[in-house]
């Protein structure tokens, strides 16, 4: 049953005390009467939180019996879950149905639950004649899937165009670009909601091919400056930095990497000089004409970033009136010259309101989305009382509030959760979803699983601009999410409003605290968070959630015996050790265990006792071995590991498990690979082959493949990374995983286009390695057939003996949006007329070799005009002796044929 910020856990409440009623405690006679009782007021008081709920505003003697409700609904179902466990356990030896009555006598439970149920009833007959005292129950104030609105996305994807940024972006990228080899740092300051991040972007996309290397990170108000400059370093190099690196290290590796270099950095959202002080030491000043840019609300912070000349602060402005309207129109009609006359005066006069402040602009015009007229009256209304078009901070947290109360209760509650994460995190839509479900936030509705629920409400968060996309793939789909600074405070003021999570910079200061914790998030800044003995037994005692951002040494966690969601985000040369778990019953609720970075985790040997547990996630941390009890857990449904980590026997018991991460076929048995098969339910799959010998790396492939013909339809993704070479096994499939939506094979190379691969009706991104043979016209036509195809990544081994066509006319890549070439053999590419009518980006990589003819050279693509006007992107890699005579050949091509594509030359 879902739980809500605003109702706590009274739905799962409701739904555990029905159980208490059920047959299988019907011995319980005494107390399935008093539980019956306690179920009806329960409901009863649920019906007015739910009335409470719905409304704007409410009076403090409303918000206080709401309070009271809420906490008393988490306090009560730790109480029974404590109950249905001592049961469960003390039952399990004797058999509970059989022999329950005379088990309840010997161990004195009876007694014990009488107690509990007795205190139980005081709370509830206070909060009731609360509720009739305030008179509630007539209380009134004065005041199917959701798929990805391509509306919202376009607001983020094309903001430059919507925002009129080429001016700014120009005028900056002048001031920047002024012919001066010493280092040169330039400042943007202005409001929150500004676009300052945006402009900072679009200015880099401008300019970075001028550089030798370039990076952006955000600081953020209480920055971890080692990880911010771990990040840096990781940015520019491609490498992680040593896991003893001191601050100090960390700058002089930037200095050194950088030192003879021209370099581009951003660094957004810096908020005081102290942090910029520390950061500026790692840019070298080499006169080879590198550039900084930072980004800040603060004058006083542009103008110490820009100390040499005050002329590098450029200040940035509110959008035009014209800019205005076509951001506001483009995300409610989806053109600005779409506006129905009946909305057009209204809209107007909303949009005065929003003063020019791109933030508001989307967060309002989301909110109006597909809304009827008296939407748009309600807002101009509520608008009309906050400010006229010249918002201050707080009155952009009003802006931002409101579309927050118009929010529906269950999308508040997973809004809300986004608190849990530190400022500028990019956060992962598969980790958010999986602990929204933990958490209860998401049910099953109807034909639709809890996985599906969540996904739907996660794309309507970005709907409404709520929350903002970072990374998509190949066809729109979101995959990561932020969240806006400001948005983040009126997030974190209504979290600590309904005690919902509670933000720890450090953890002492849990000891002075007197109220019950439910969620918490220790944010620590690159210190250790220490979680003693005394945090656990006082205010973290009924803690369900804990995150961890920085240090980590607890060996206390293991006492938080209600916690359902465990994630650690650690340094990573910490070492955890879970290995407490196995001596444990306390962690019974356990939901979702993750862990991210960390040198190693210690696991135990068994974890049959996490009968709960649905995700356990170690990506980064080395675990020698899962417990060999793993496939015991009945609940689990995601098992993500690093690709060090070996599977115990018996992995098939795993009937339902959904997700397998990293799987090495060297590292286990033919028993275990077989068993992989068992598993009719495993939609996400990853593995590779670790080992050197590559004809027993083809035997386990075909014992892989046999698995996988038996799993049938469930695979929706498969990924393979480092493996044999020759894949000839898999040139067929008696029962081909038809329902694949992505597919990523560089671990091994096909010597033909496969014919199954063209009844993956459903796939929509392909990446994999063909020998240059398997090319010709027949193998070609295999993957133009593929309606829903969307991505082509293709690799060629061997050089391709004939000129590679892609056909085009009919049904051929009617859908393709990014084709990705790589050969570095000699090869001939010609694109026929209406080839890949969709195309948006193109990314070649070439070595044309041989193609001299009678000392010219011969261009190695073809029918570079038939390619569709909608080409945007174009990315050229040249190798060869005559590499610059053929990129001379094609960028004379492509810009005659496409000028308004961005090319890229390499």
């Amino acid at each position: 049953m879902a739980v809500s910020a605003s109702m706590g856990v009274m739905n799962s409440l409701l739904g555990k005390l029905t159980t208490l009623m059920g047959e299988k405690y019907r011995k319980l006679k005494g107390v399935r009467n008093k539980v019956a009782s306690l179920h009806e007021e329960f409901s009863s008081m649920n019906a007015v939180l739910v009335k409470l709920v719905g409304m704007d505003e409410l009076d403090v003697q409303a918000k206080a019996w709401r309070d009271q409700v809420r906490d008393m609904s988490y306090d009560i179902e730790d109480c029974i879950d404590d109950f249905m466990h001592d049961l469960e356990v003390k039952g399990a030896t004797t058999g509970f149905l059989k022999k329950s009555a005379e088990r309840l006598k010997k161990l004195k439970v009876r007694h014990q639950i009488a107690n509990k149920i007795k205190g139980i009833e005081a709370r509830v007959l206070e909060v009731h004649e609360r509720r009739i005292r305030y008179k509630l129950d007539e209380y009134n104030p004065t005041s199917s899937i959701v798929h990805i609105d391509p509306r919202a996305l376009a607001i983020f994807a094309d903001a430059a165009g919507l925002m009129g940024i080429d001016t700014p972006r120009d005028e900056l990228v002048e001031l920047l670009m002024h012919p001066d080899q010493e280092l040169k740092v330039a400042s943007i300051v202005g409001f929150g909601g500004l676009g300052k991040t945006t402009l900072a972007s679009e200015v880099r996309r401008k300019i970075e091919g001028q550089f030798t290397c370039h990076a952006f990170v955000s600081v953020s108000l209480k920055p971890d400056l080692p990880r911010l400059l771990q990040n840096l370093l990781l940015k520019l190099t491609g490498q992680q930095s040593s896991e003893s690196s001191t601050l100090e290290d960390l700058i002089q590796n930037i200095r050194e990497y950088l030192l003879n270099k021209r370099y581009f950095i951003i660094i957004d959202d810096l908020w005081d000089t102290s942090a910029w002080d520390i950061i500026k030491c790692a840019f070298p000043e080499n006169n080879n004409g590198s550039r900084v840019l930072t980004t800040t609300r603060i004058y006083s912070v542009a103008a110490a970033c820009c100390s040499r000349s005050r002329t590098c602060v450029y200040k940035m402005k509110a959008l035009t009136d014209n800019d205005s309207r076509r951001l506001f129109f483009s995300r409610i009609f989806g053109s600005e010259y779409s506006c129905p006359t009946e909305l057009e005066d209204i809209s107007i006069d909303i949009l005065k309101k929003c003063g020019g402040i791109p933030l508001a602009i989307i967060s309002i015009s989301s909110l109006l989305a597909d809304q009827p007229k008296p939407k748009f009256e309600y807002v101009r209304k509520s608008l009309g009382c906050m400010f006229d078009g010249n918002p201050t901070l707080d009155q952009m947290r009003q802006i931002l509030e409101l579309s927050f109360r118009n929010l529906p209760n269950h999308l508040k509650t997973c809004l809300l959760y986004l608190g849990m994460y530190p400022e500028d995190n990019n956060i992962s839509r598969v980790c958010l979803l999986r602990q929204w479900i933990a958490e209860g936030f998401v049910c099953a509705i109807s034909s639709l699983d809890a996985e599906d629920v969540a996904i739907s409400y996660f794309n309507e968060l970005i709907n409404r601009s709520m929350i903002q996309p970072v990374g998509t793939d190949h066809n729109g789909e979101v995959l990561s999410c932020r969240v806006h600074d400001i948005m983040l405070d009126v997030i974190r003021s209504k979290i600590e409003e309904d005690n919902f999570i509670s933000l720890l910079n450090d953890p002492e200061v849990v000891l002075g605290m007197h109220k019950n914790i439910r969620r918490a998030s220790l944010q620590c800044s690159g210190e250790e968070c220490v979680v003693t003995s005394a945090m656990v037994n006082g205010s973290l005692s009924k803690v369900r959630s804990v995150y961890v951002f920085g240090g980590f040494s607890c060996q206390s966690l293991m006492l938080l015996k209600y916690v359902r969601v465990l994630h650690l985000e650690i340094g990573r040369n910490d070492v955890v050790d879970l290995t407490g778990i196995s001596r444990l019953f306390l962690l019974f609720l356990l939901r979702y265990l993750k862990v991210v970075g960390g040198k190693r985790v210690e696991l135990p040997s068994r974890i049959g006792k996490l009968q709960q547990l649905e995700t356990l996630e170690l990506r980064n941390s080395v675990a020698s071995k899962l417990p060999s009890d793993i496939a015991s857990l009945p609940q689990l449904l995601h098992l993500i590991v690093h690709e060090d980590t070996v599977f115990p026997d018996d992995i098939g018991r795993l009937r339902h498990v959904l997700t397998i991460q990293v799987f090495d076929l060297w590292k286990n048995s033919v028993e275990n690979i077989e068993g992989l098969g068992e598993m009719s339910s495993l939609r996400d799959f990853k593995f590779q082959w670790s080992g050197k010998d590559l004809v027993e790396g083809a035997r386990s492939m075909d014992v892989l493949r046999s698995s996988l013909e038996r799993i049938g339809g469930s695979l929706m993704t498969l990924r393979m990374y480092h493996g044999v070479w020759d894949l000839d096994g898999w040139s067929t499939f008696s029962s081909p995983p038809i329902h694949l939506r992505g597919m990523w094979m560089w671990g091994c190379v096909f010597s033909t286009i496969p014919n199954w691969f063209g009844q993956l009706r459903d796939l929509q991104t392909l990446e994999f390695k063909v020998r240059g043979a398997g090319l010709k016209d027949d193998g070609v036509a295999i993957l133009a057939g593929l309606p829903s195809l969307v991505y082509l990544g293709l690799n060629a081994e061997e050089p391709v003996e004939e000129r590679m066509h892609i056909p085009g006319g009919g049904m051929a890549f009617r859908a393709l949006k990014e084709f990705d070439f790589c050969c570095f053999h000699n090869v001939l590419l010609t694109f026929e007329a209406g080839a890949m009518p969709m195309l948006k980006k193109l990314d070649l990589i070439l070595e044309p070799n041989g193609c001299e003819s009678g000392g010219s050279v011969e261009c190695p693509v073809d029918g570079i005009e038939h390619l569709p006007a909608g080409l945007r992107e174009i990315t050229l890699s040249i190798c060869g002796e005559r590499k610059e005579a053929v990129e001379s050949l094609l960028k004379i091509a492509f810009e005659e044929h496409h000028p308004g594509a961005a090319l890229e030359i390499n």
